[in-house]
């Protein structure tokens, strides 16, 4: 079985919000059997990426960046996985204060690093989580799950 892993952040409460949203798409019987690892990012490893098949990464907008946490994640995780998952595909959702560009672009500079295959728009959610979002989250969940366990990628 493949396995999906959720690297998350969040300090305020955001993030999670949208983090049960992505998991309640991704555990969706329509998406297939697929695991489903969360691992919040400042306790999420090297191990946990190489045991992935592929992952979604979500953070909150911290001063236009990405959360402190998620970054602390890549620093840890950038060499031991940069020549061994080349081609991993990904999906990110930001829970933005802003406009969120920062943290996407954030993000994008080190996954292009790493190779990695973006298989999804990114969910920028800004302003108050509405329904929305919650189910654009929903469907990311979704889509990442059953691209894996229907083997698209």
């Amino acid at each position: 079985m493949k396995r999906l892993l959720v690297v998350y952040h969040s300090a305020s409460g955001g993030t999670l919000k949208l983090l049960e949203a992505v998991l309640e798409g991704a555990r969706d019987p329509e998406a297939g059997e697929v695991d489903i690892l969360v691992r919040p990012a400042l306790s999420a490893g090297p191990e946990d990426v190489l045991g992935a098949q592929g992952i979604l990464l979500g953070t909150p907008e911290n001063f236009g960046y990405m959360s402190g946490g998620l970054k602390d994640f890549f620093d840890r995780i950038y060499t031991p996985c940069l020549e061994r998952t080349a081609g991993l595909p990904f999906g990110l959702f930001i829970r933005a204060g802003n406009d969120g560009r920062g943290a996407e672009q954030a993000v994008q500079r080190i996954v292009t690093g790493l190779r990695w295959r973006q298989v999804a728009p990114v969910l920028i959610a800004r302003g108050p989580l509405e329904d929305t979002a919650l189910h654009e989250a929903r469907e990311l969940g979704l889509s990442l799950a059953a691209g894996l366990a229907g083997g698209i990628f």
